[in-house]
C-alpha cells in the first residue's frame, strides 16, 4: 500500500511541473486549476403580445366585421399579427388557440426553410447540385439525370405529376404506395428539367428525402433543432412516409400562432427575436431568394419562388404559402403584416385570399 500511495505522490509530482507537451500548469505550484462550470440556459421563451388594432393602424371595425362575414363560412381560425403583435384572432366554435391545424401544402415552405439551412451548414452544396448525388438510380436516365434541387424547389422538375383533380391527381396514390421516393421517381418525364412550371408534392417530398440523407440527423430532428425548437414550437405534428421520411410537402399540422411565429420569422428575413440576443434561423439571402419570383405559378395565387407563392394584393407586394382547403400564410413586408388563415373551403380554396384582401387589407389605415 506504501508503495502505491509513493507511485502516485510521483505522478503528482509530475503533474505539477508541466503537461506532456511542455505547457504549464495554470495555477499556482500545488492547486489545481480551477474549472468554472456555464451553466446551460435555454433560448428566452418567446411569448405573443397582444394590442389593440388602432394602436397598429389598422381598424377595428372592419376586423370585426370580418369575424361576422366568417360565421357561415368554412374559415376555422384566423390570426392577424401587426408589428410584431397579436392584434385580432378568430376561431370558429370548437377550436381556439390550442387547436392543431392542419396546413397541408404550406408545409412546403417549411420545407424549403429547412433546405436553406442544410446548405448554409454545408450540408448540402447548394440548389444547382443534381439529384443523382442523392437518388442514383437516376444515372442514366435521359432528362432525369439532368434534374437539380433548384428544379424540385422551383416545381421545374420535369416529371409528369398532375396534382388536382380527383381522377388525376398523383397525391393520392403517392401516399397508398409503399414507397414514395420510388413511386416519385418512377413517373415519366414530361419536359424538360427547368422548362415547364408544374406544382407537385411529388418534388417536395424528394426534397424531404435529400434532408434525410444530408443531415446527420433524420429530417425531423433536423427540423425540430434547427427550427421548430429555436421558434419556440413545441406542440405539433409531423406526418412520415412509409420510411420514416416526414412529409415536407403536406404532412404538417400545428396551432394558428405558431404558424405566425414562422411568418414572423420570414417578415424578419430569417432573424428570430425572443427577448434575447437575435439569432438567425434562416440566411438572409435564402430567405430574400425563397420569397422572390422564380417560375410561372398560378394567375389566381401568382408567381413561384422556392416553395413559396410571390403575389401582389392591390398596392401591397406580400409572399406566401399556400395549402389544401384554404391553409395560408401571408406575409406583407411593407405593412409588417402577418396573418394565418385555417380553413375547410375545399370547393374554393382561393376564398380566404378574398377574405385577407377584402377585410384584413382594407382595414388598414391611411
Amino acid at each position: 500500500m506504501k508503495k502505491v500511495l509513493l507511485l502516485l505522490l510521483a505522478i503528482w509530482i509530475i503533474l505539477l511541473s508541466g503537461c506532456g507537451d511542455g505547457a504549464a500548469i495554470n495555477g499556482p505550484t500545488g492547486v489545481s486549476p480551477t474549472v468554472t462550470e456555464i451553466p446551460v440556459t435555454k433560448p428566452p421563451s418567446f411569448e405573443w403580445q397582444f394590442g389593440p388594432p388602432e394602436a397598429h393602424g389598422m381598424d377595428a371595425a372592419v376586423l370585426e366585421a370580418l369575424h361576422d362575414a366568417v360565421q357561415d363560412a368554412d374559415i376555422l381560425s384566423i390570426v392577424i399579427v401587426k408589428n410584431d403583435v397579436i392584434i385580432d384572432e378568430y376561431y370558429k366554435k370548437g377550436y381556439d388557440e390550442t387547436s392543431l391545424f392542419p396546413l397541408h401544402s404550406c408545409t412546403k415552405s417549411f420545407t424549403s426553410a429547412l433546405i436553406g439551412i442544410a446548405i448554409d451548414e454545408g450540408l448540402i452544396d447548394g440548389v444547382d447540385v443534381l439529384i443523382s448525388d442523392y437518388f442514383p438510380q437516376v444515372i442514366g436516365e435521359k432528362d432525369r439525370e439532368d434534374i437539380t434541387i433548384r428544379h424540385l424547389l422551383e416545381h421545374t422538375s420535369g416529371i409528369e405529376w398532375p396534382e388536382w383533380g380527383q381522377s388525376a391527381s398523383k397525391w393520392l396514390s403517392l401516399v397508398l404506395s409503399e414507397n414514395w421516393v420510388d413511386y416519385i421517381l418512377s413517373r415519366p418525364m414530361a419536359a424538360k428539367p427547368g422548362a415547364v412550371f408544374n406544382y407537385s408534392t411529388g418534388n417536395t417530398h424528394l426534397l424531404s428525402a435529400i434532408l434525410n440523407q444530408a443531415c446527420r440527423t433524420t429530417a425531423l430532428d433536423f427540423a425540430d433543432e434547427r427550427l421548430f425548437r429555436p421558434l419556440g414550437i413545441e406542440n405539433y405534428e409531423f406526418n412520415t412516409d412509409p420510411q420514416g421520411i416526414i412529409d415536407g410537402g403536406s404532412g404538417l399540422s400545428m396551432r394558428a400562432r405558431d404558424s405566425a411565429r414562422f411568418g414572423r420569422l420570414y417578415l424578419h428575413q430569417g432573424k428570430w427575436e425572443d427577448g434575447g440576443p437575435a439569432r438567425r434561423l434562416v440566411p438572409e439571402a435564402w430567405a430574400a431568394e425563397s420569397t422572390r419570383a422564380h417560375a410561372a405559378g398560378y394567375n389566381r395565387y401568382g408567381k413561384y419562388g422556392y416553395q413559396w407563392y410571390v403575389k401582389d394584393f392591390g398596392a401591397y407586394h406580400a409572399f406566401y404559402a399556400a395549402g389544401f382547403g384554404g391553409q395560408y400564410i401571408i406575409v406583407v413586408p411593407a405593412l409588417e403584416l402577418v396573418t394565418v388563415i385555417n380553413s375547410r373551403s375545399f370547393g374554393n380554396m382561393y376564398a380566404p385570399q378574398t377574405y385577407f384582401q377584402d377585410y384584413i387589407l382594407a382595414a388598414v389605415l391611411d
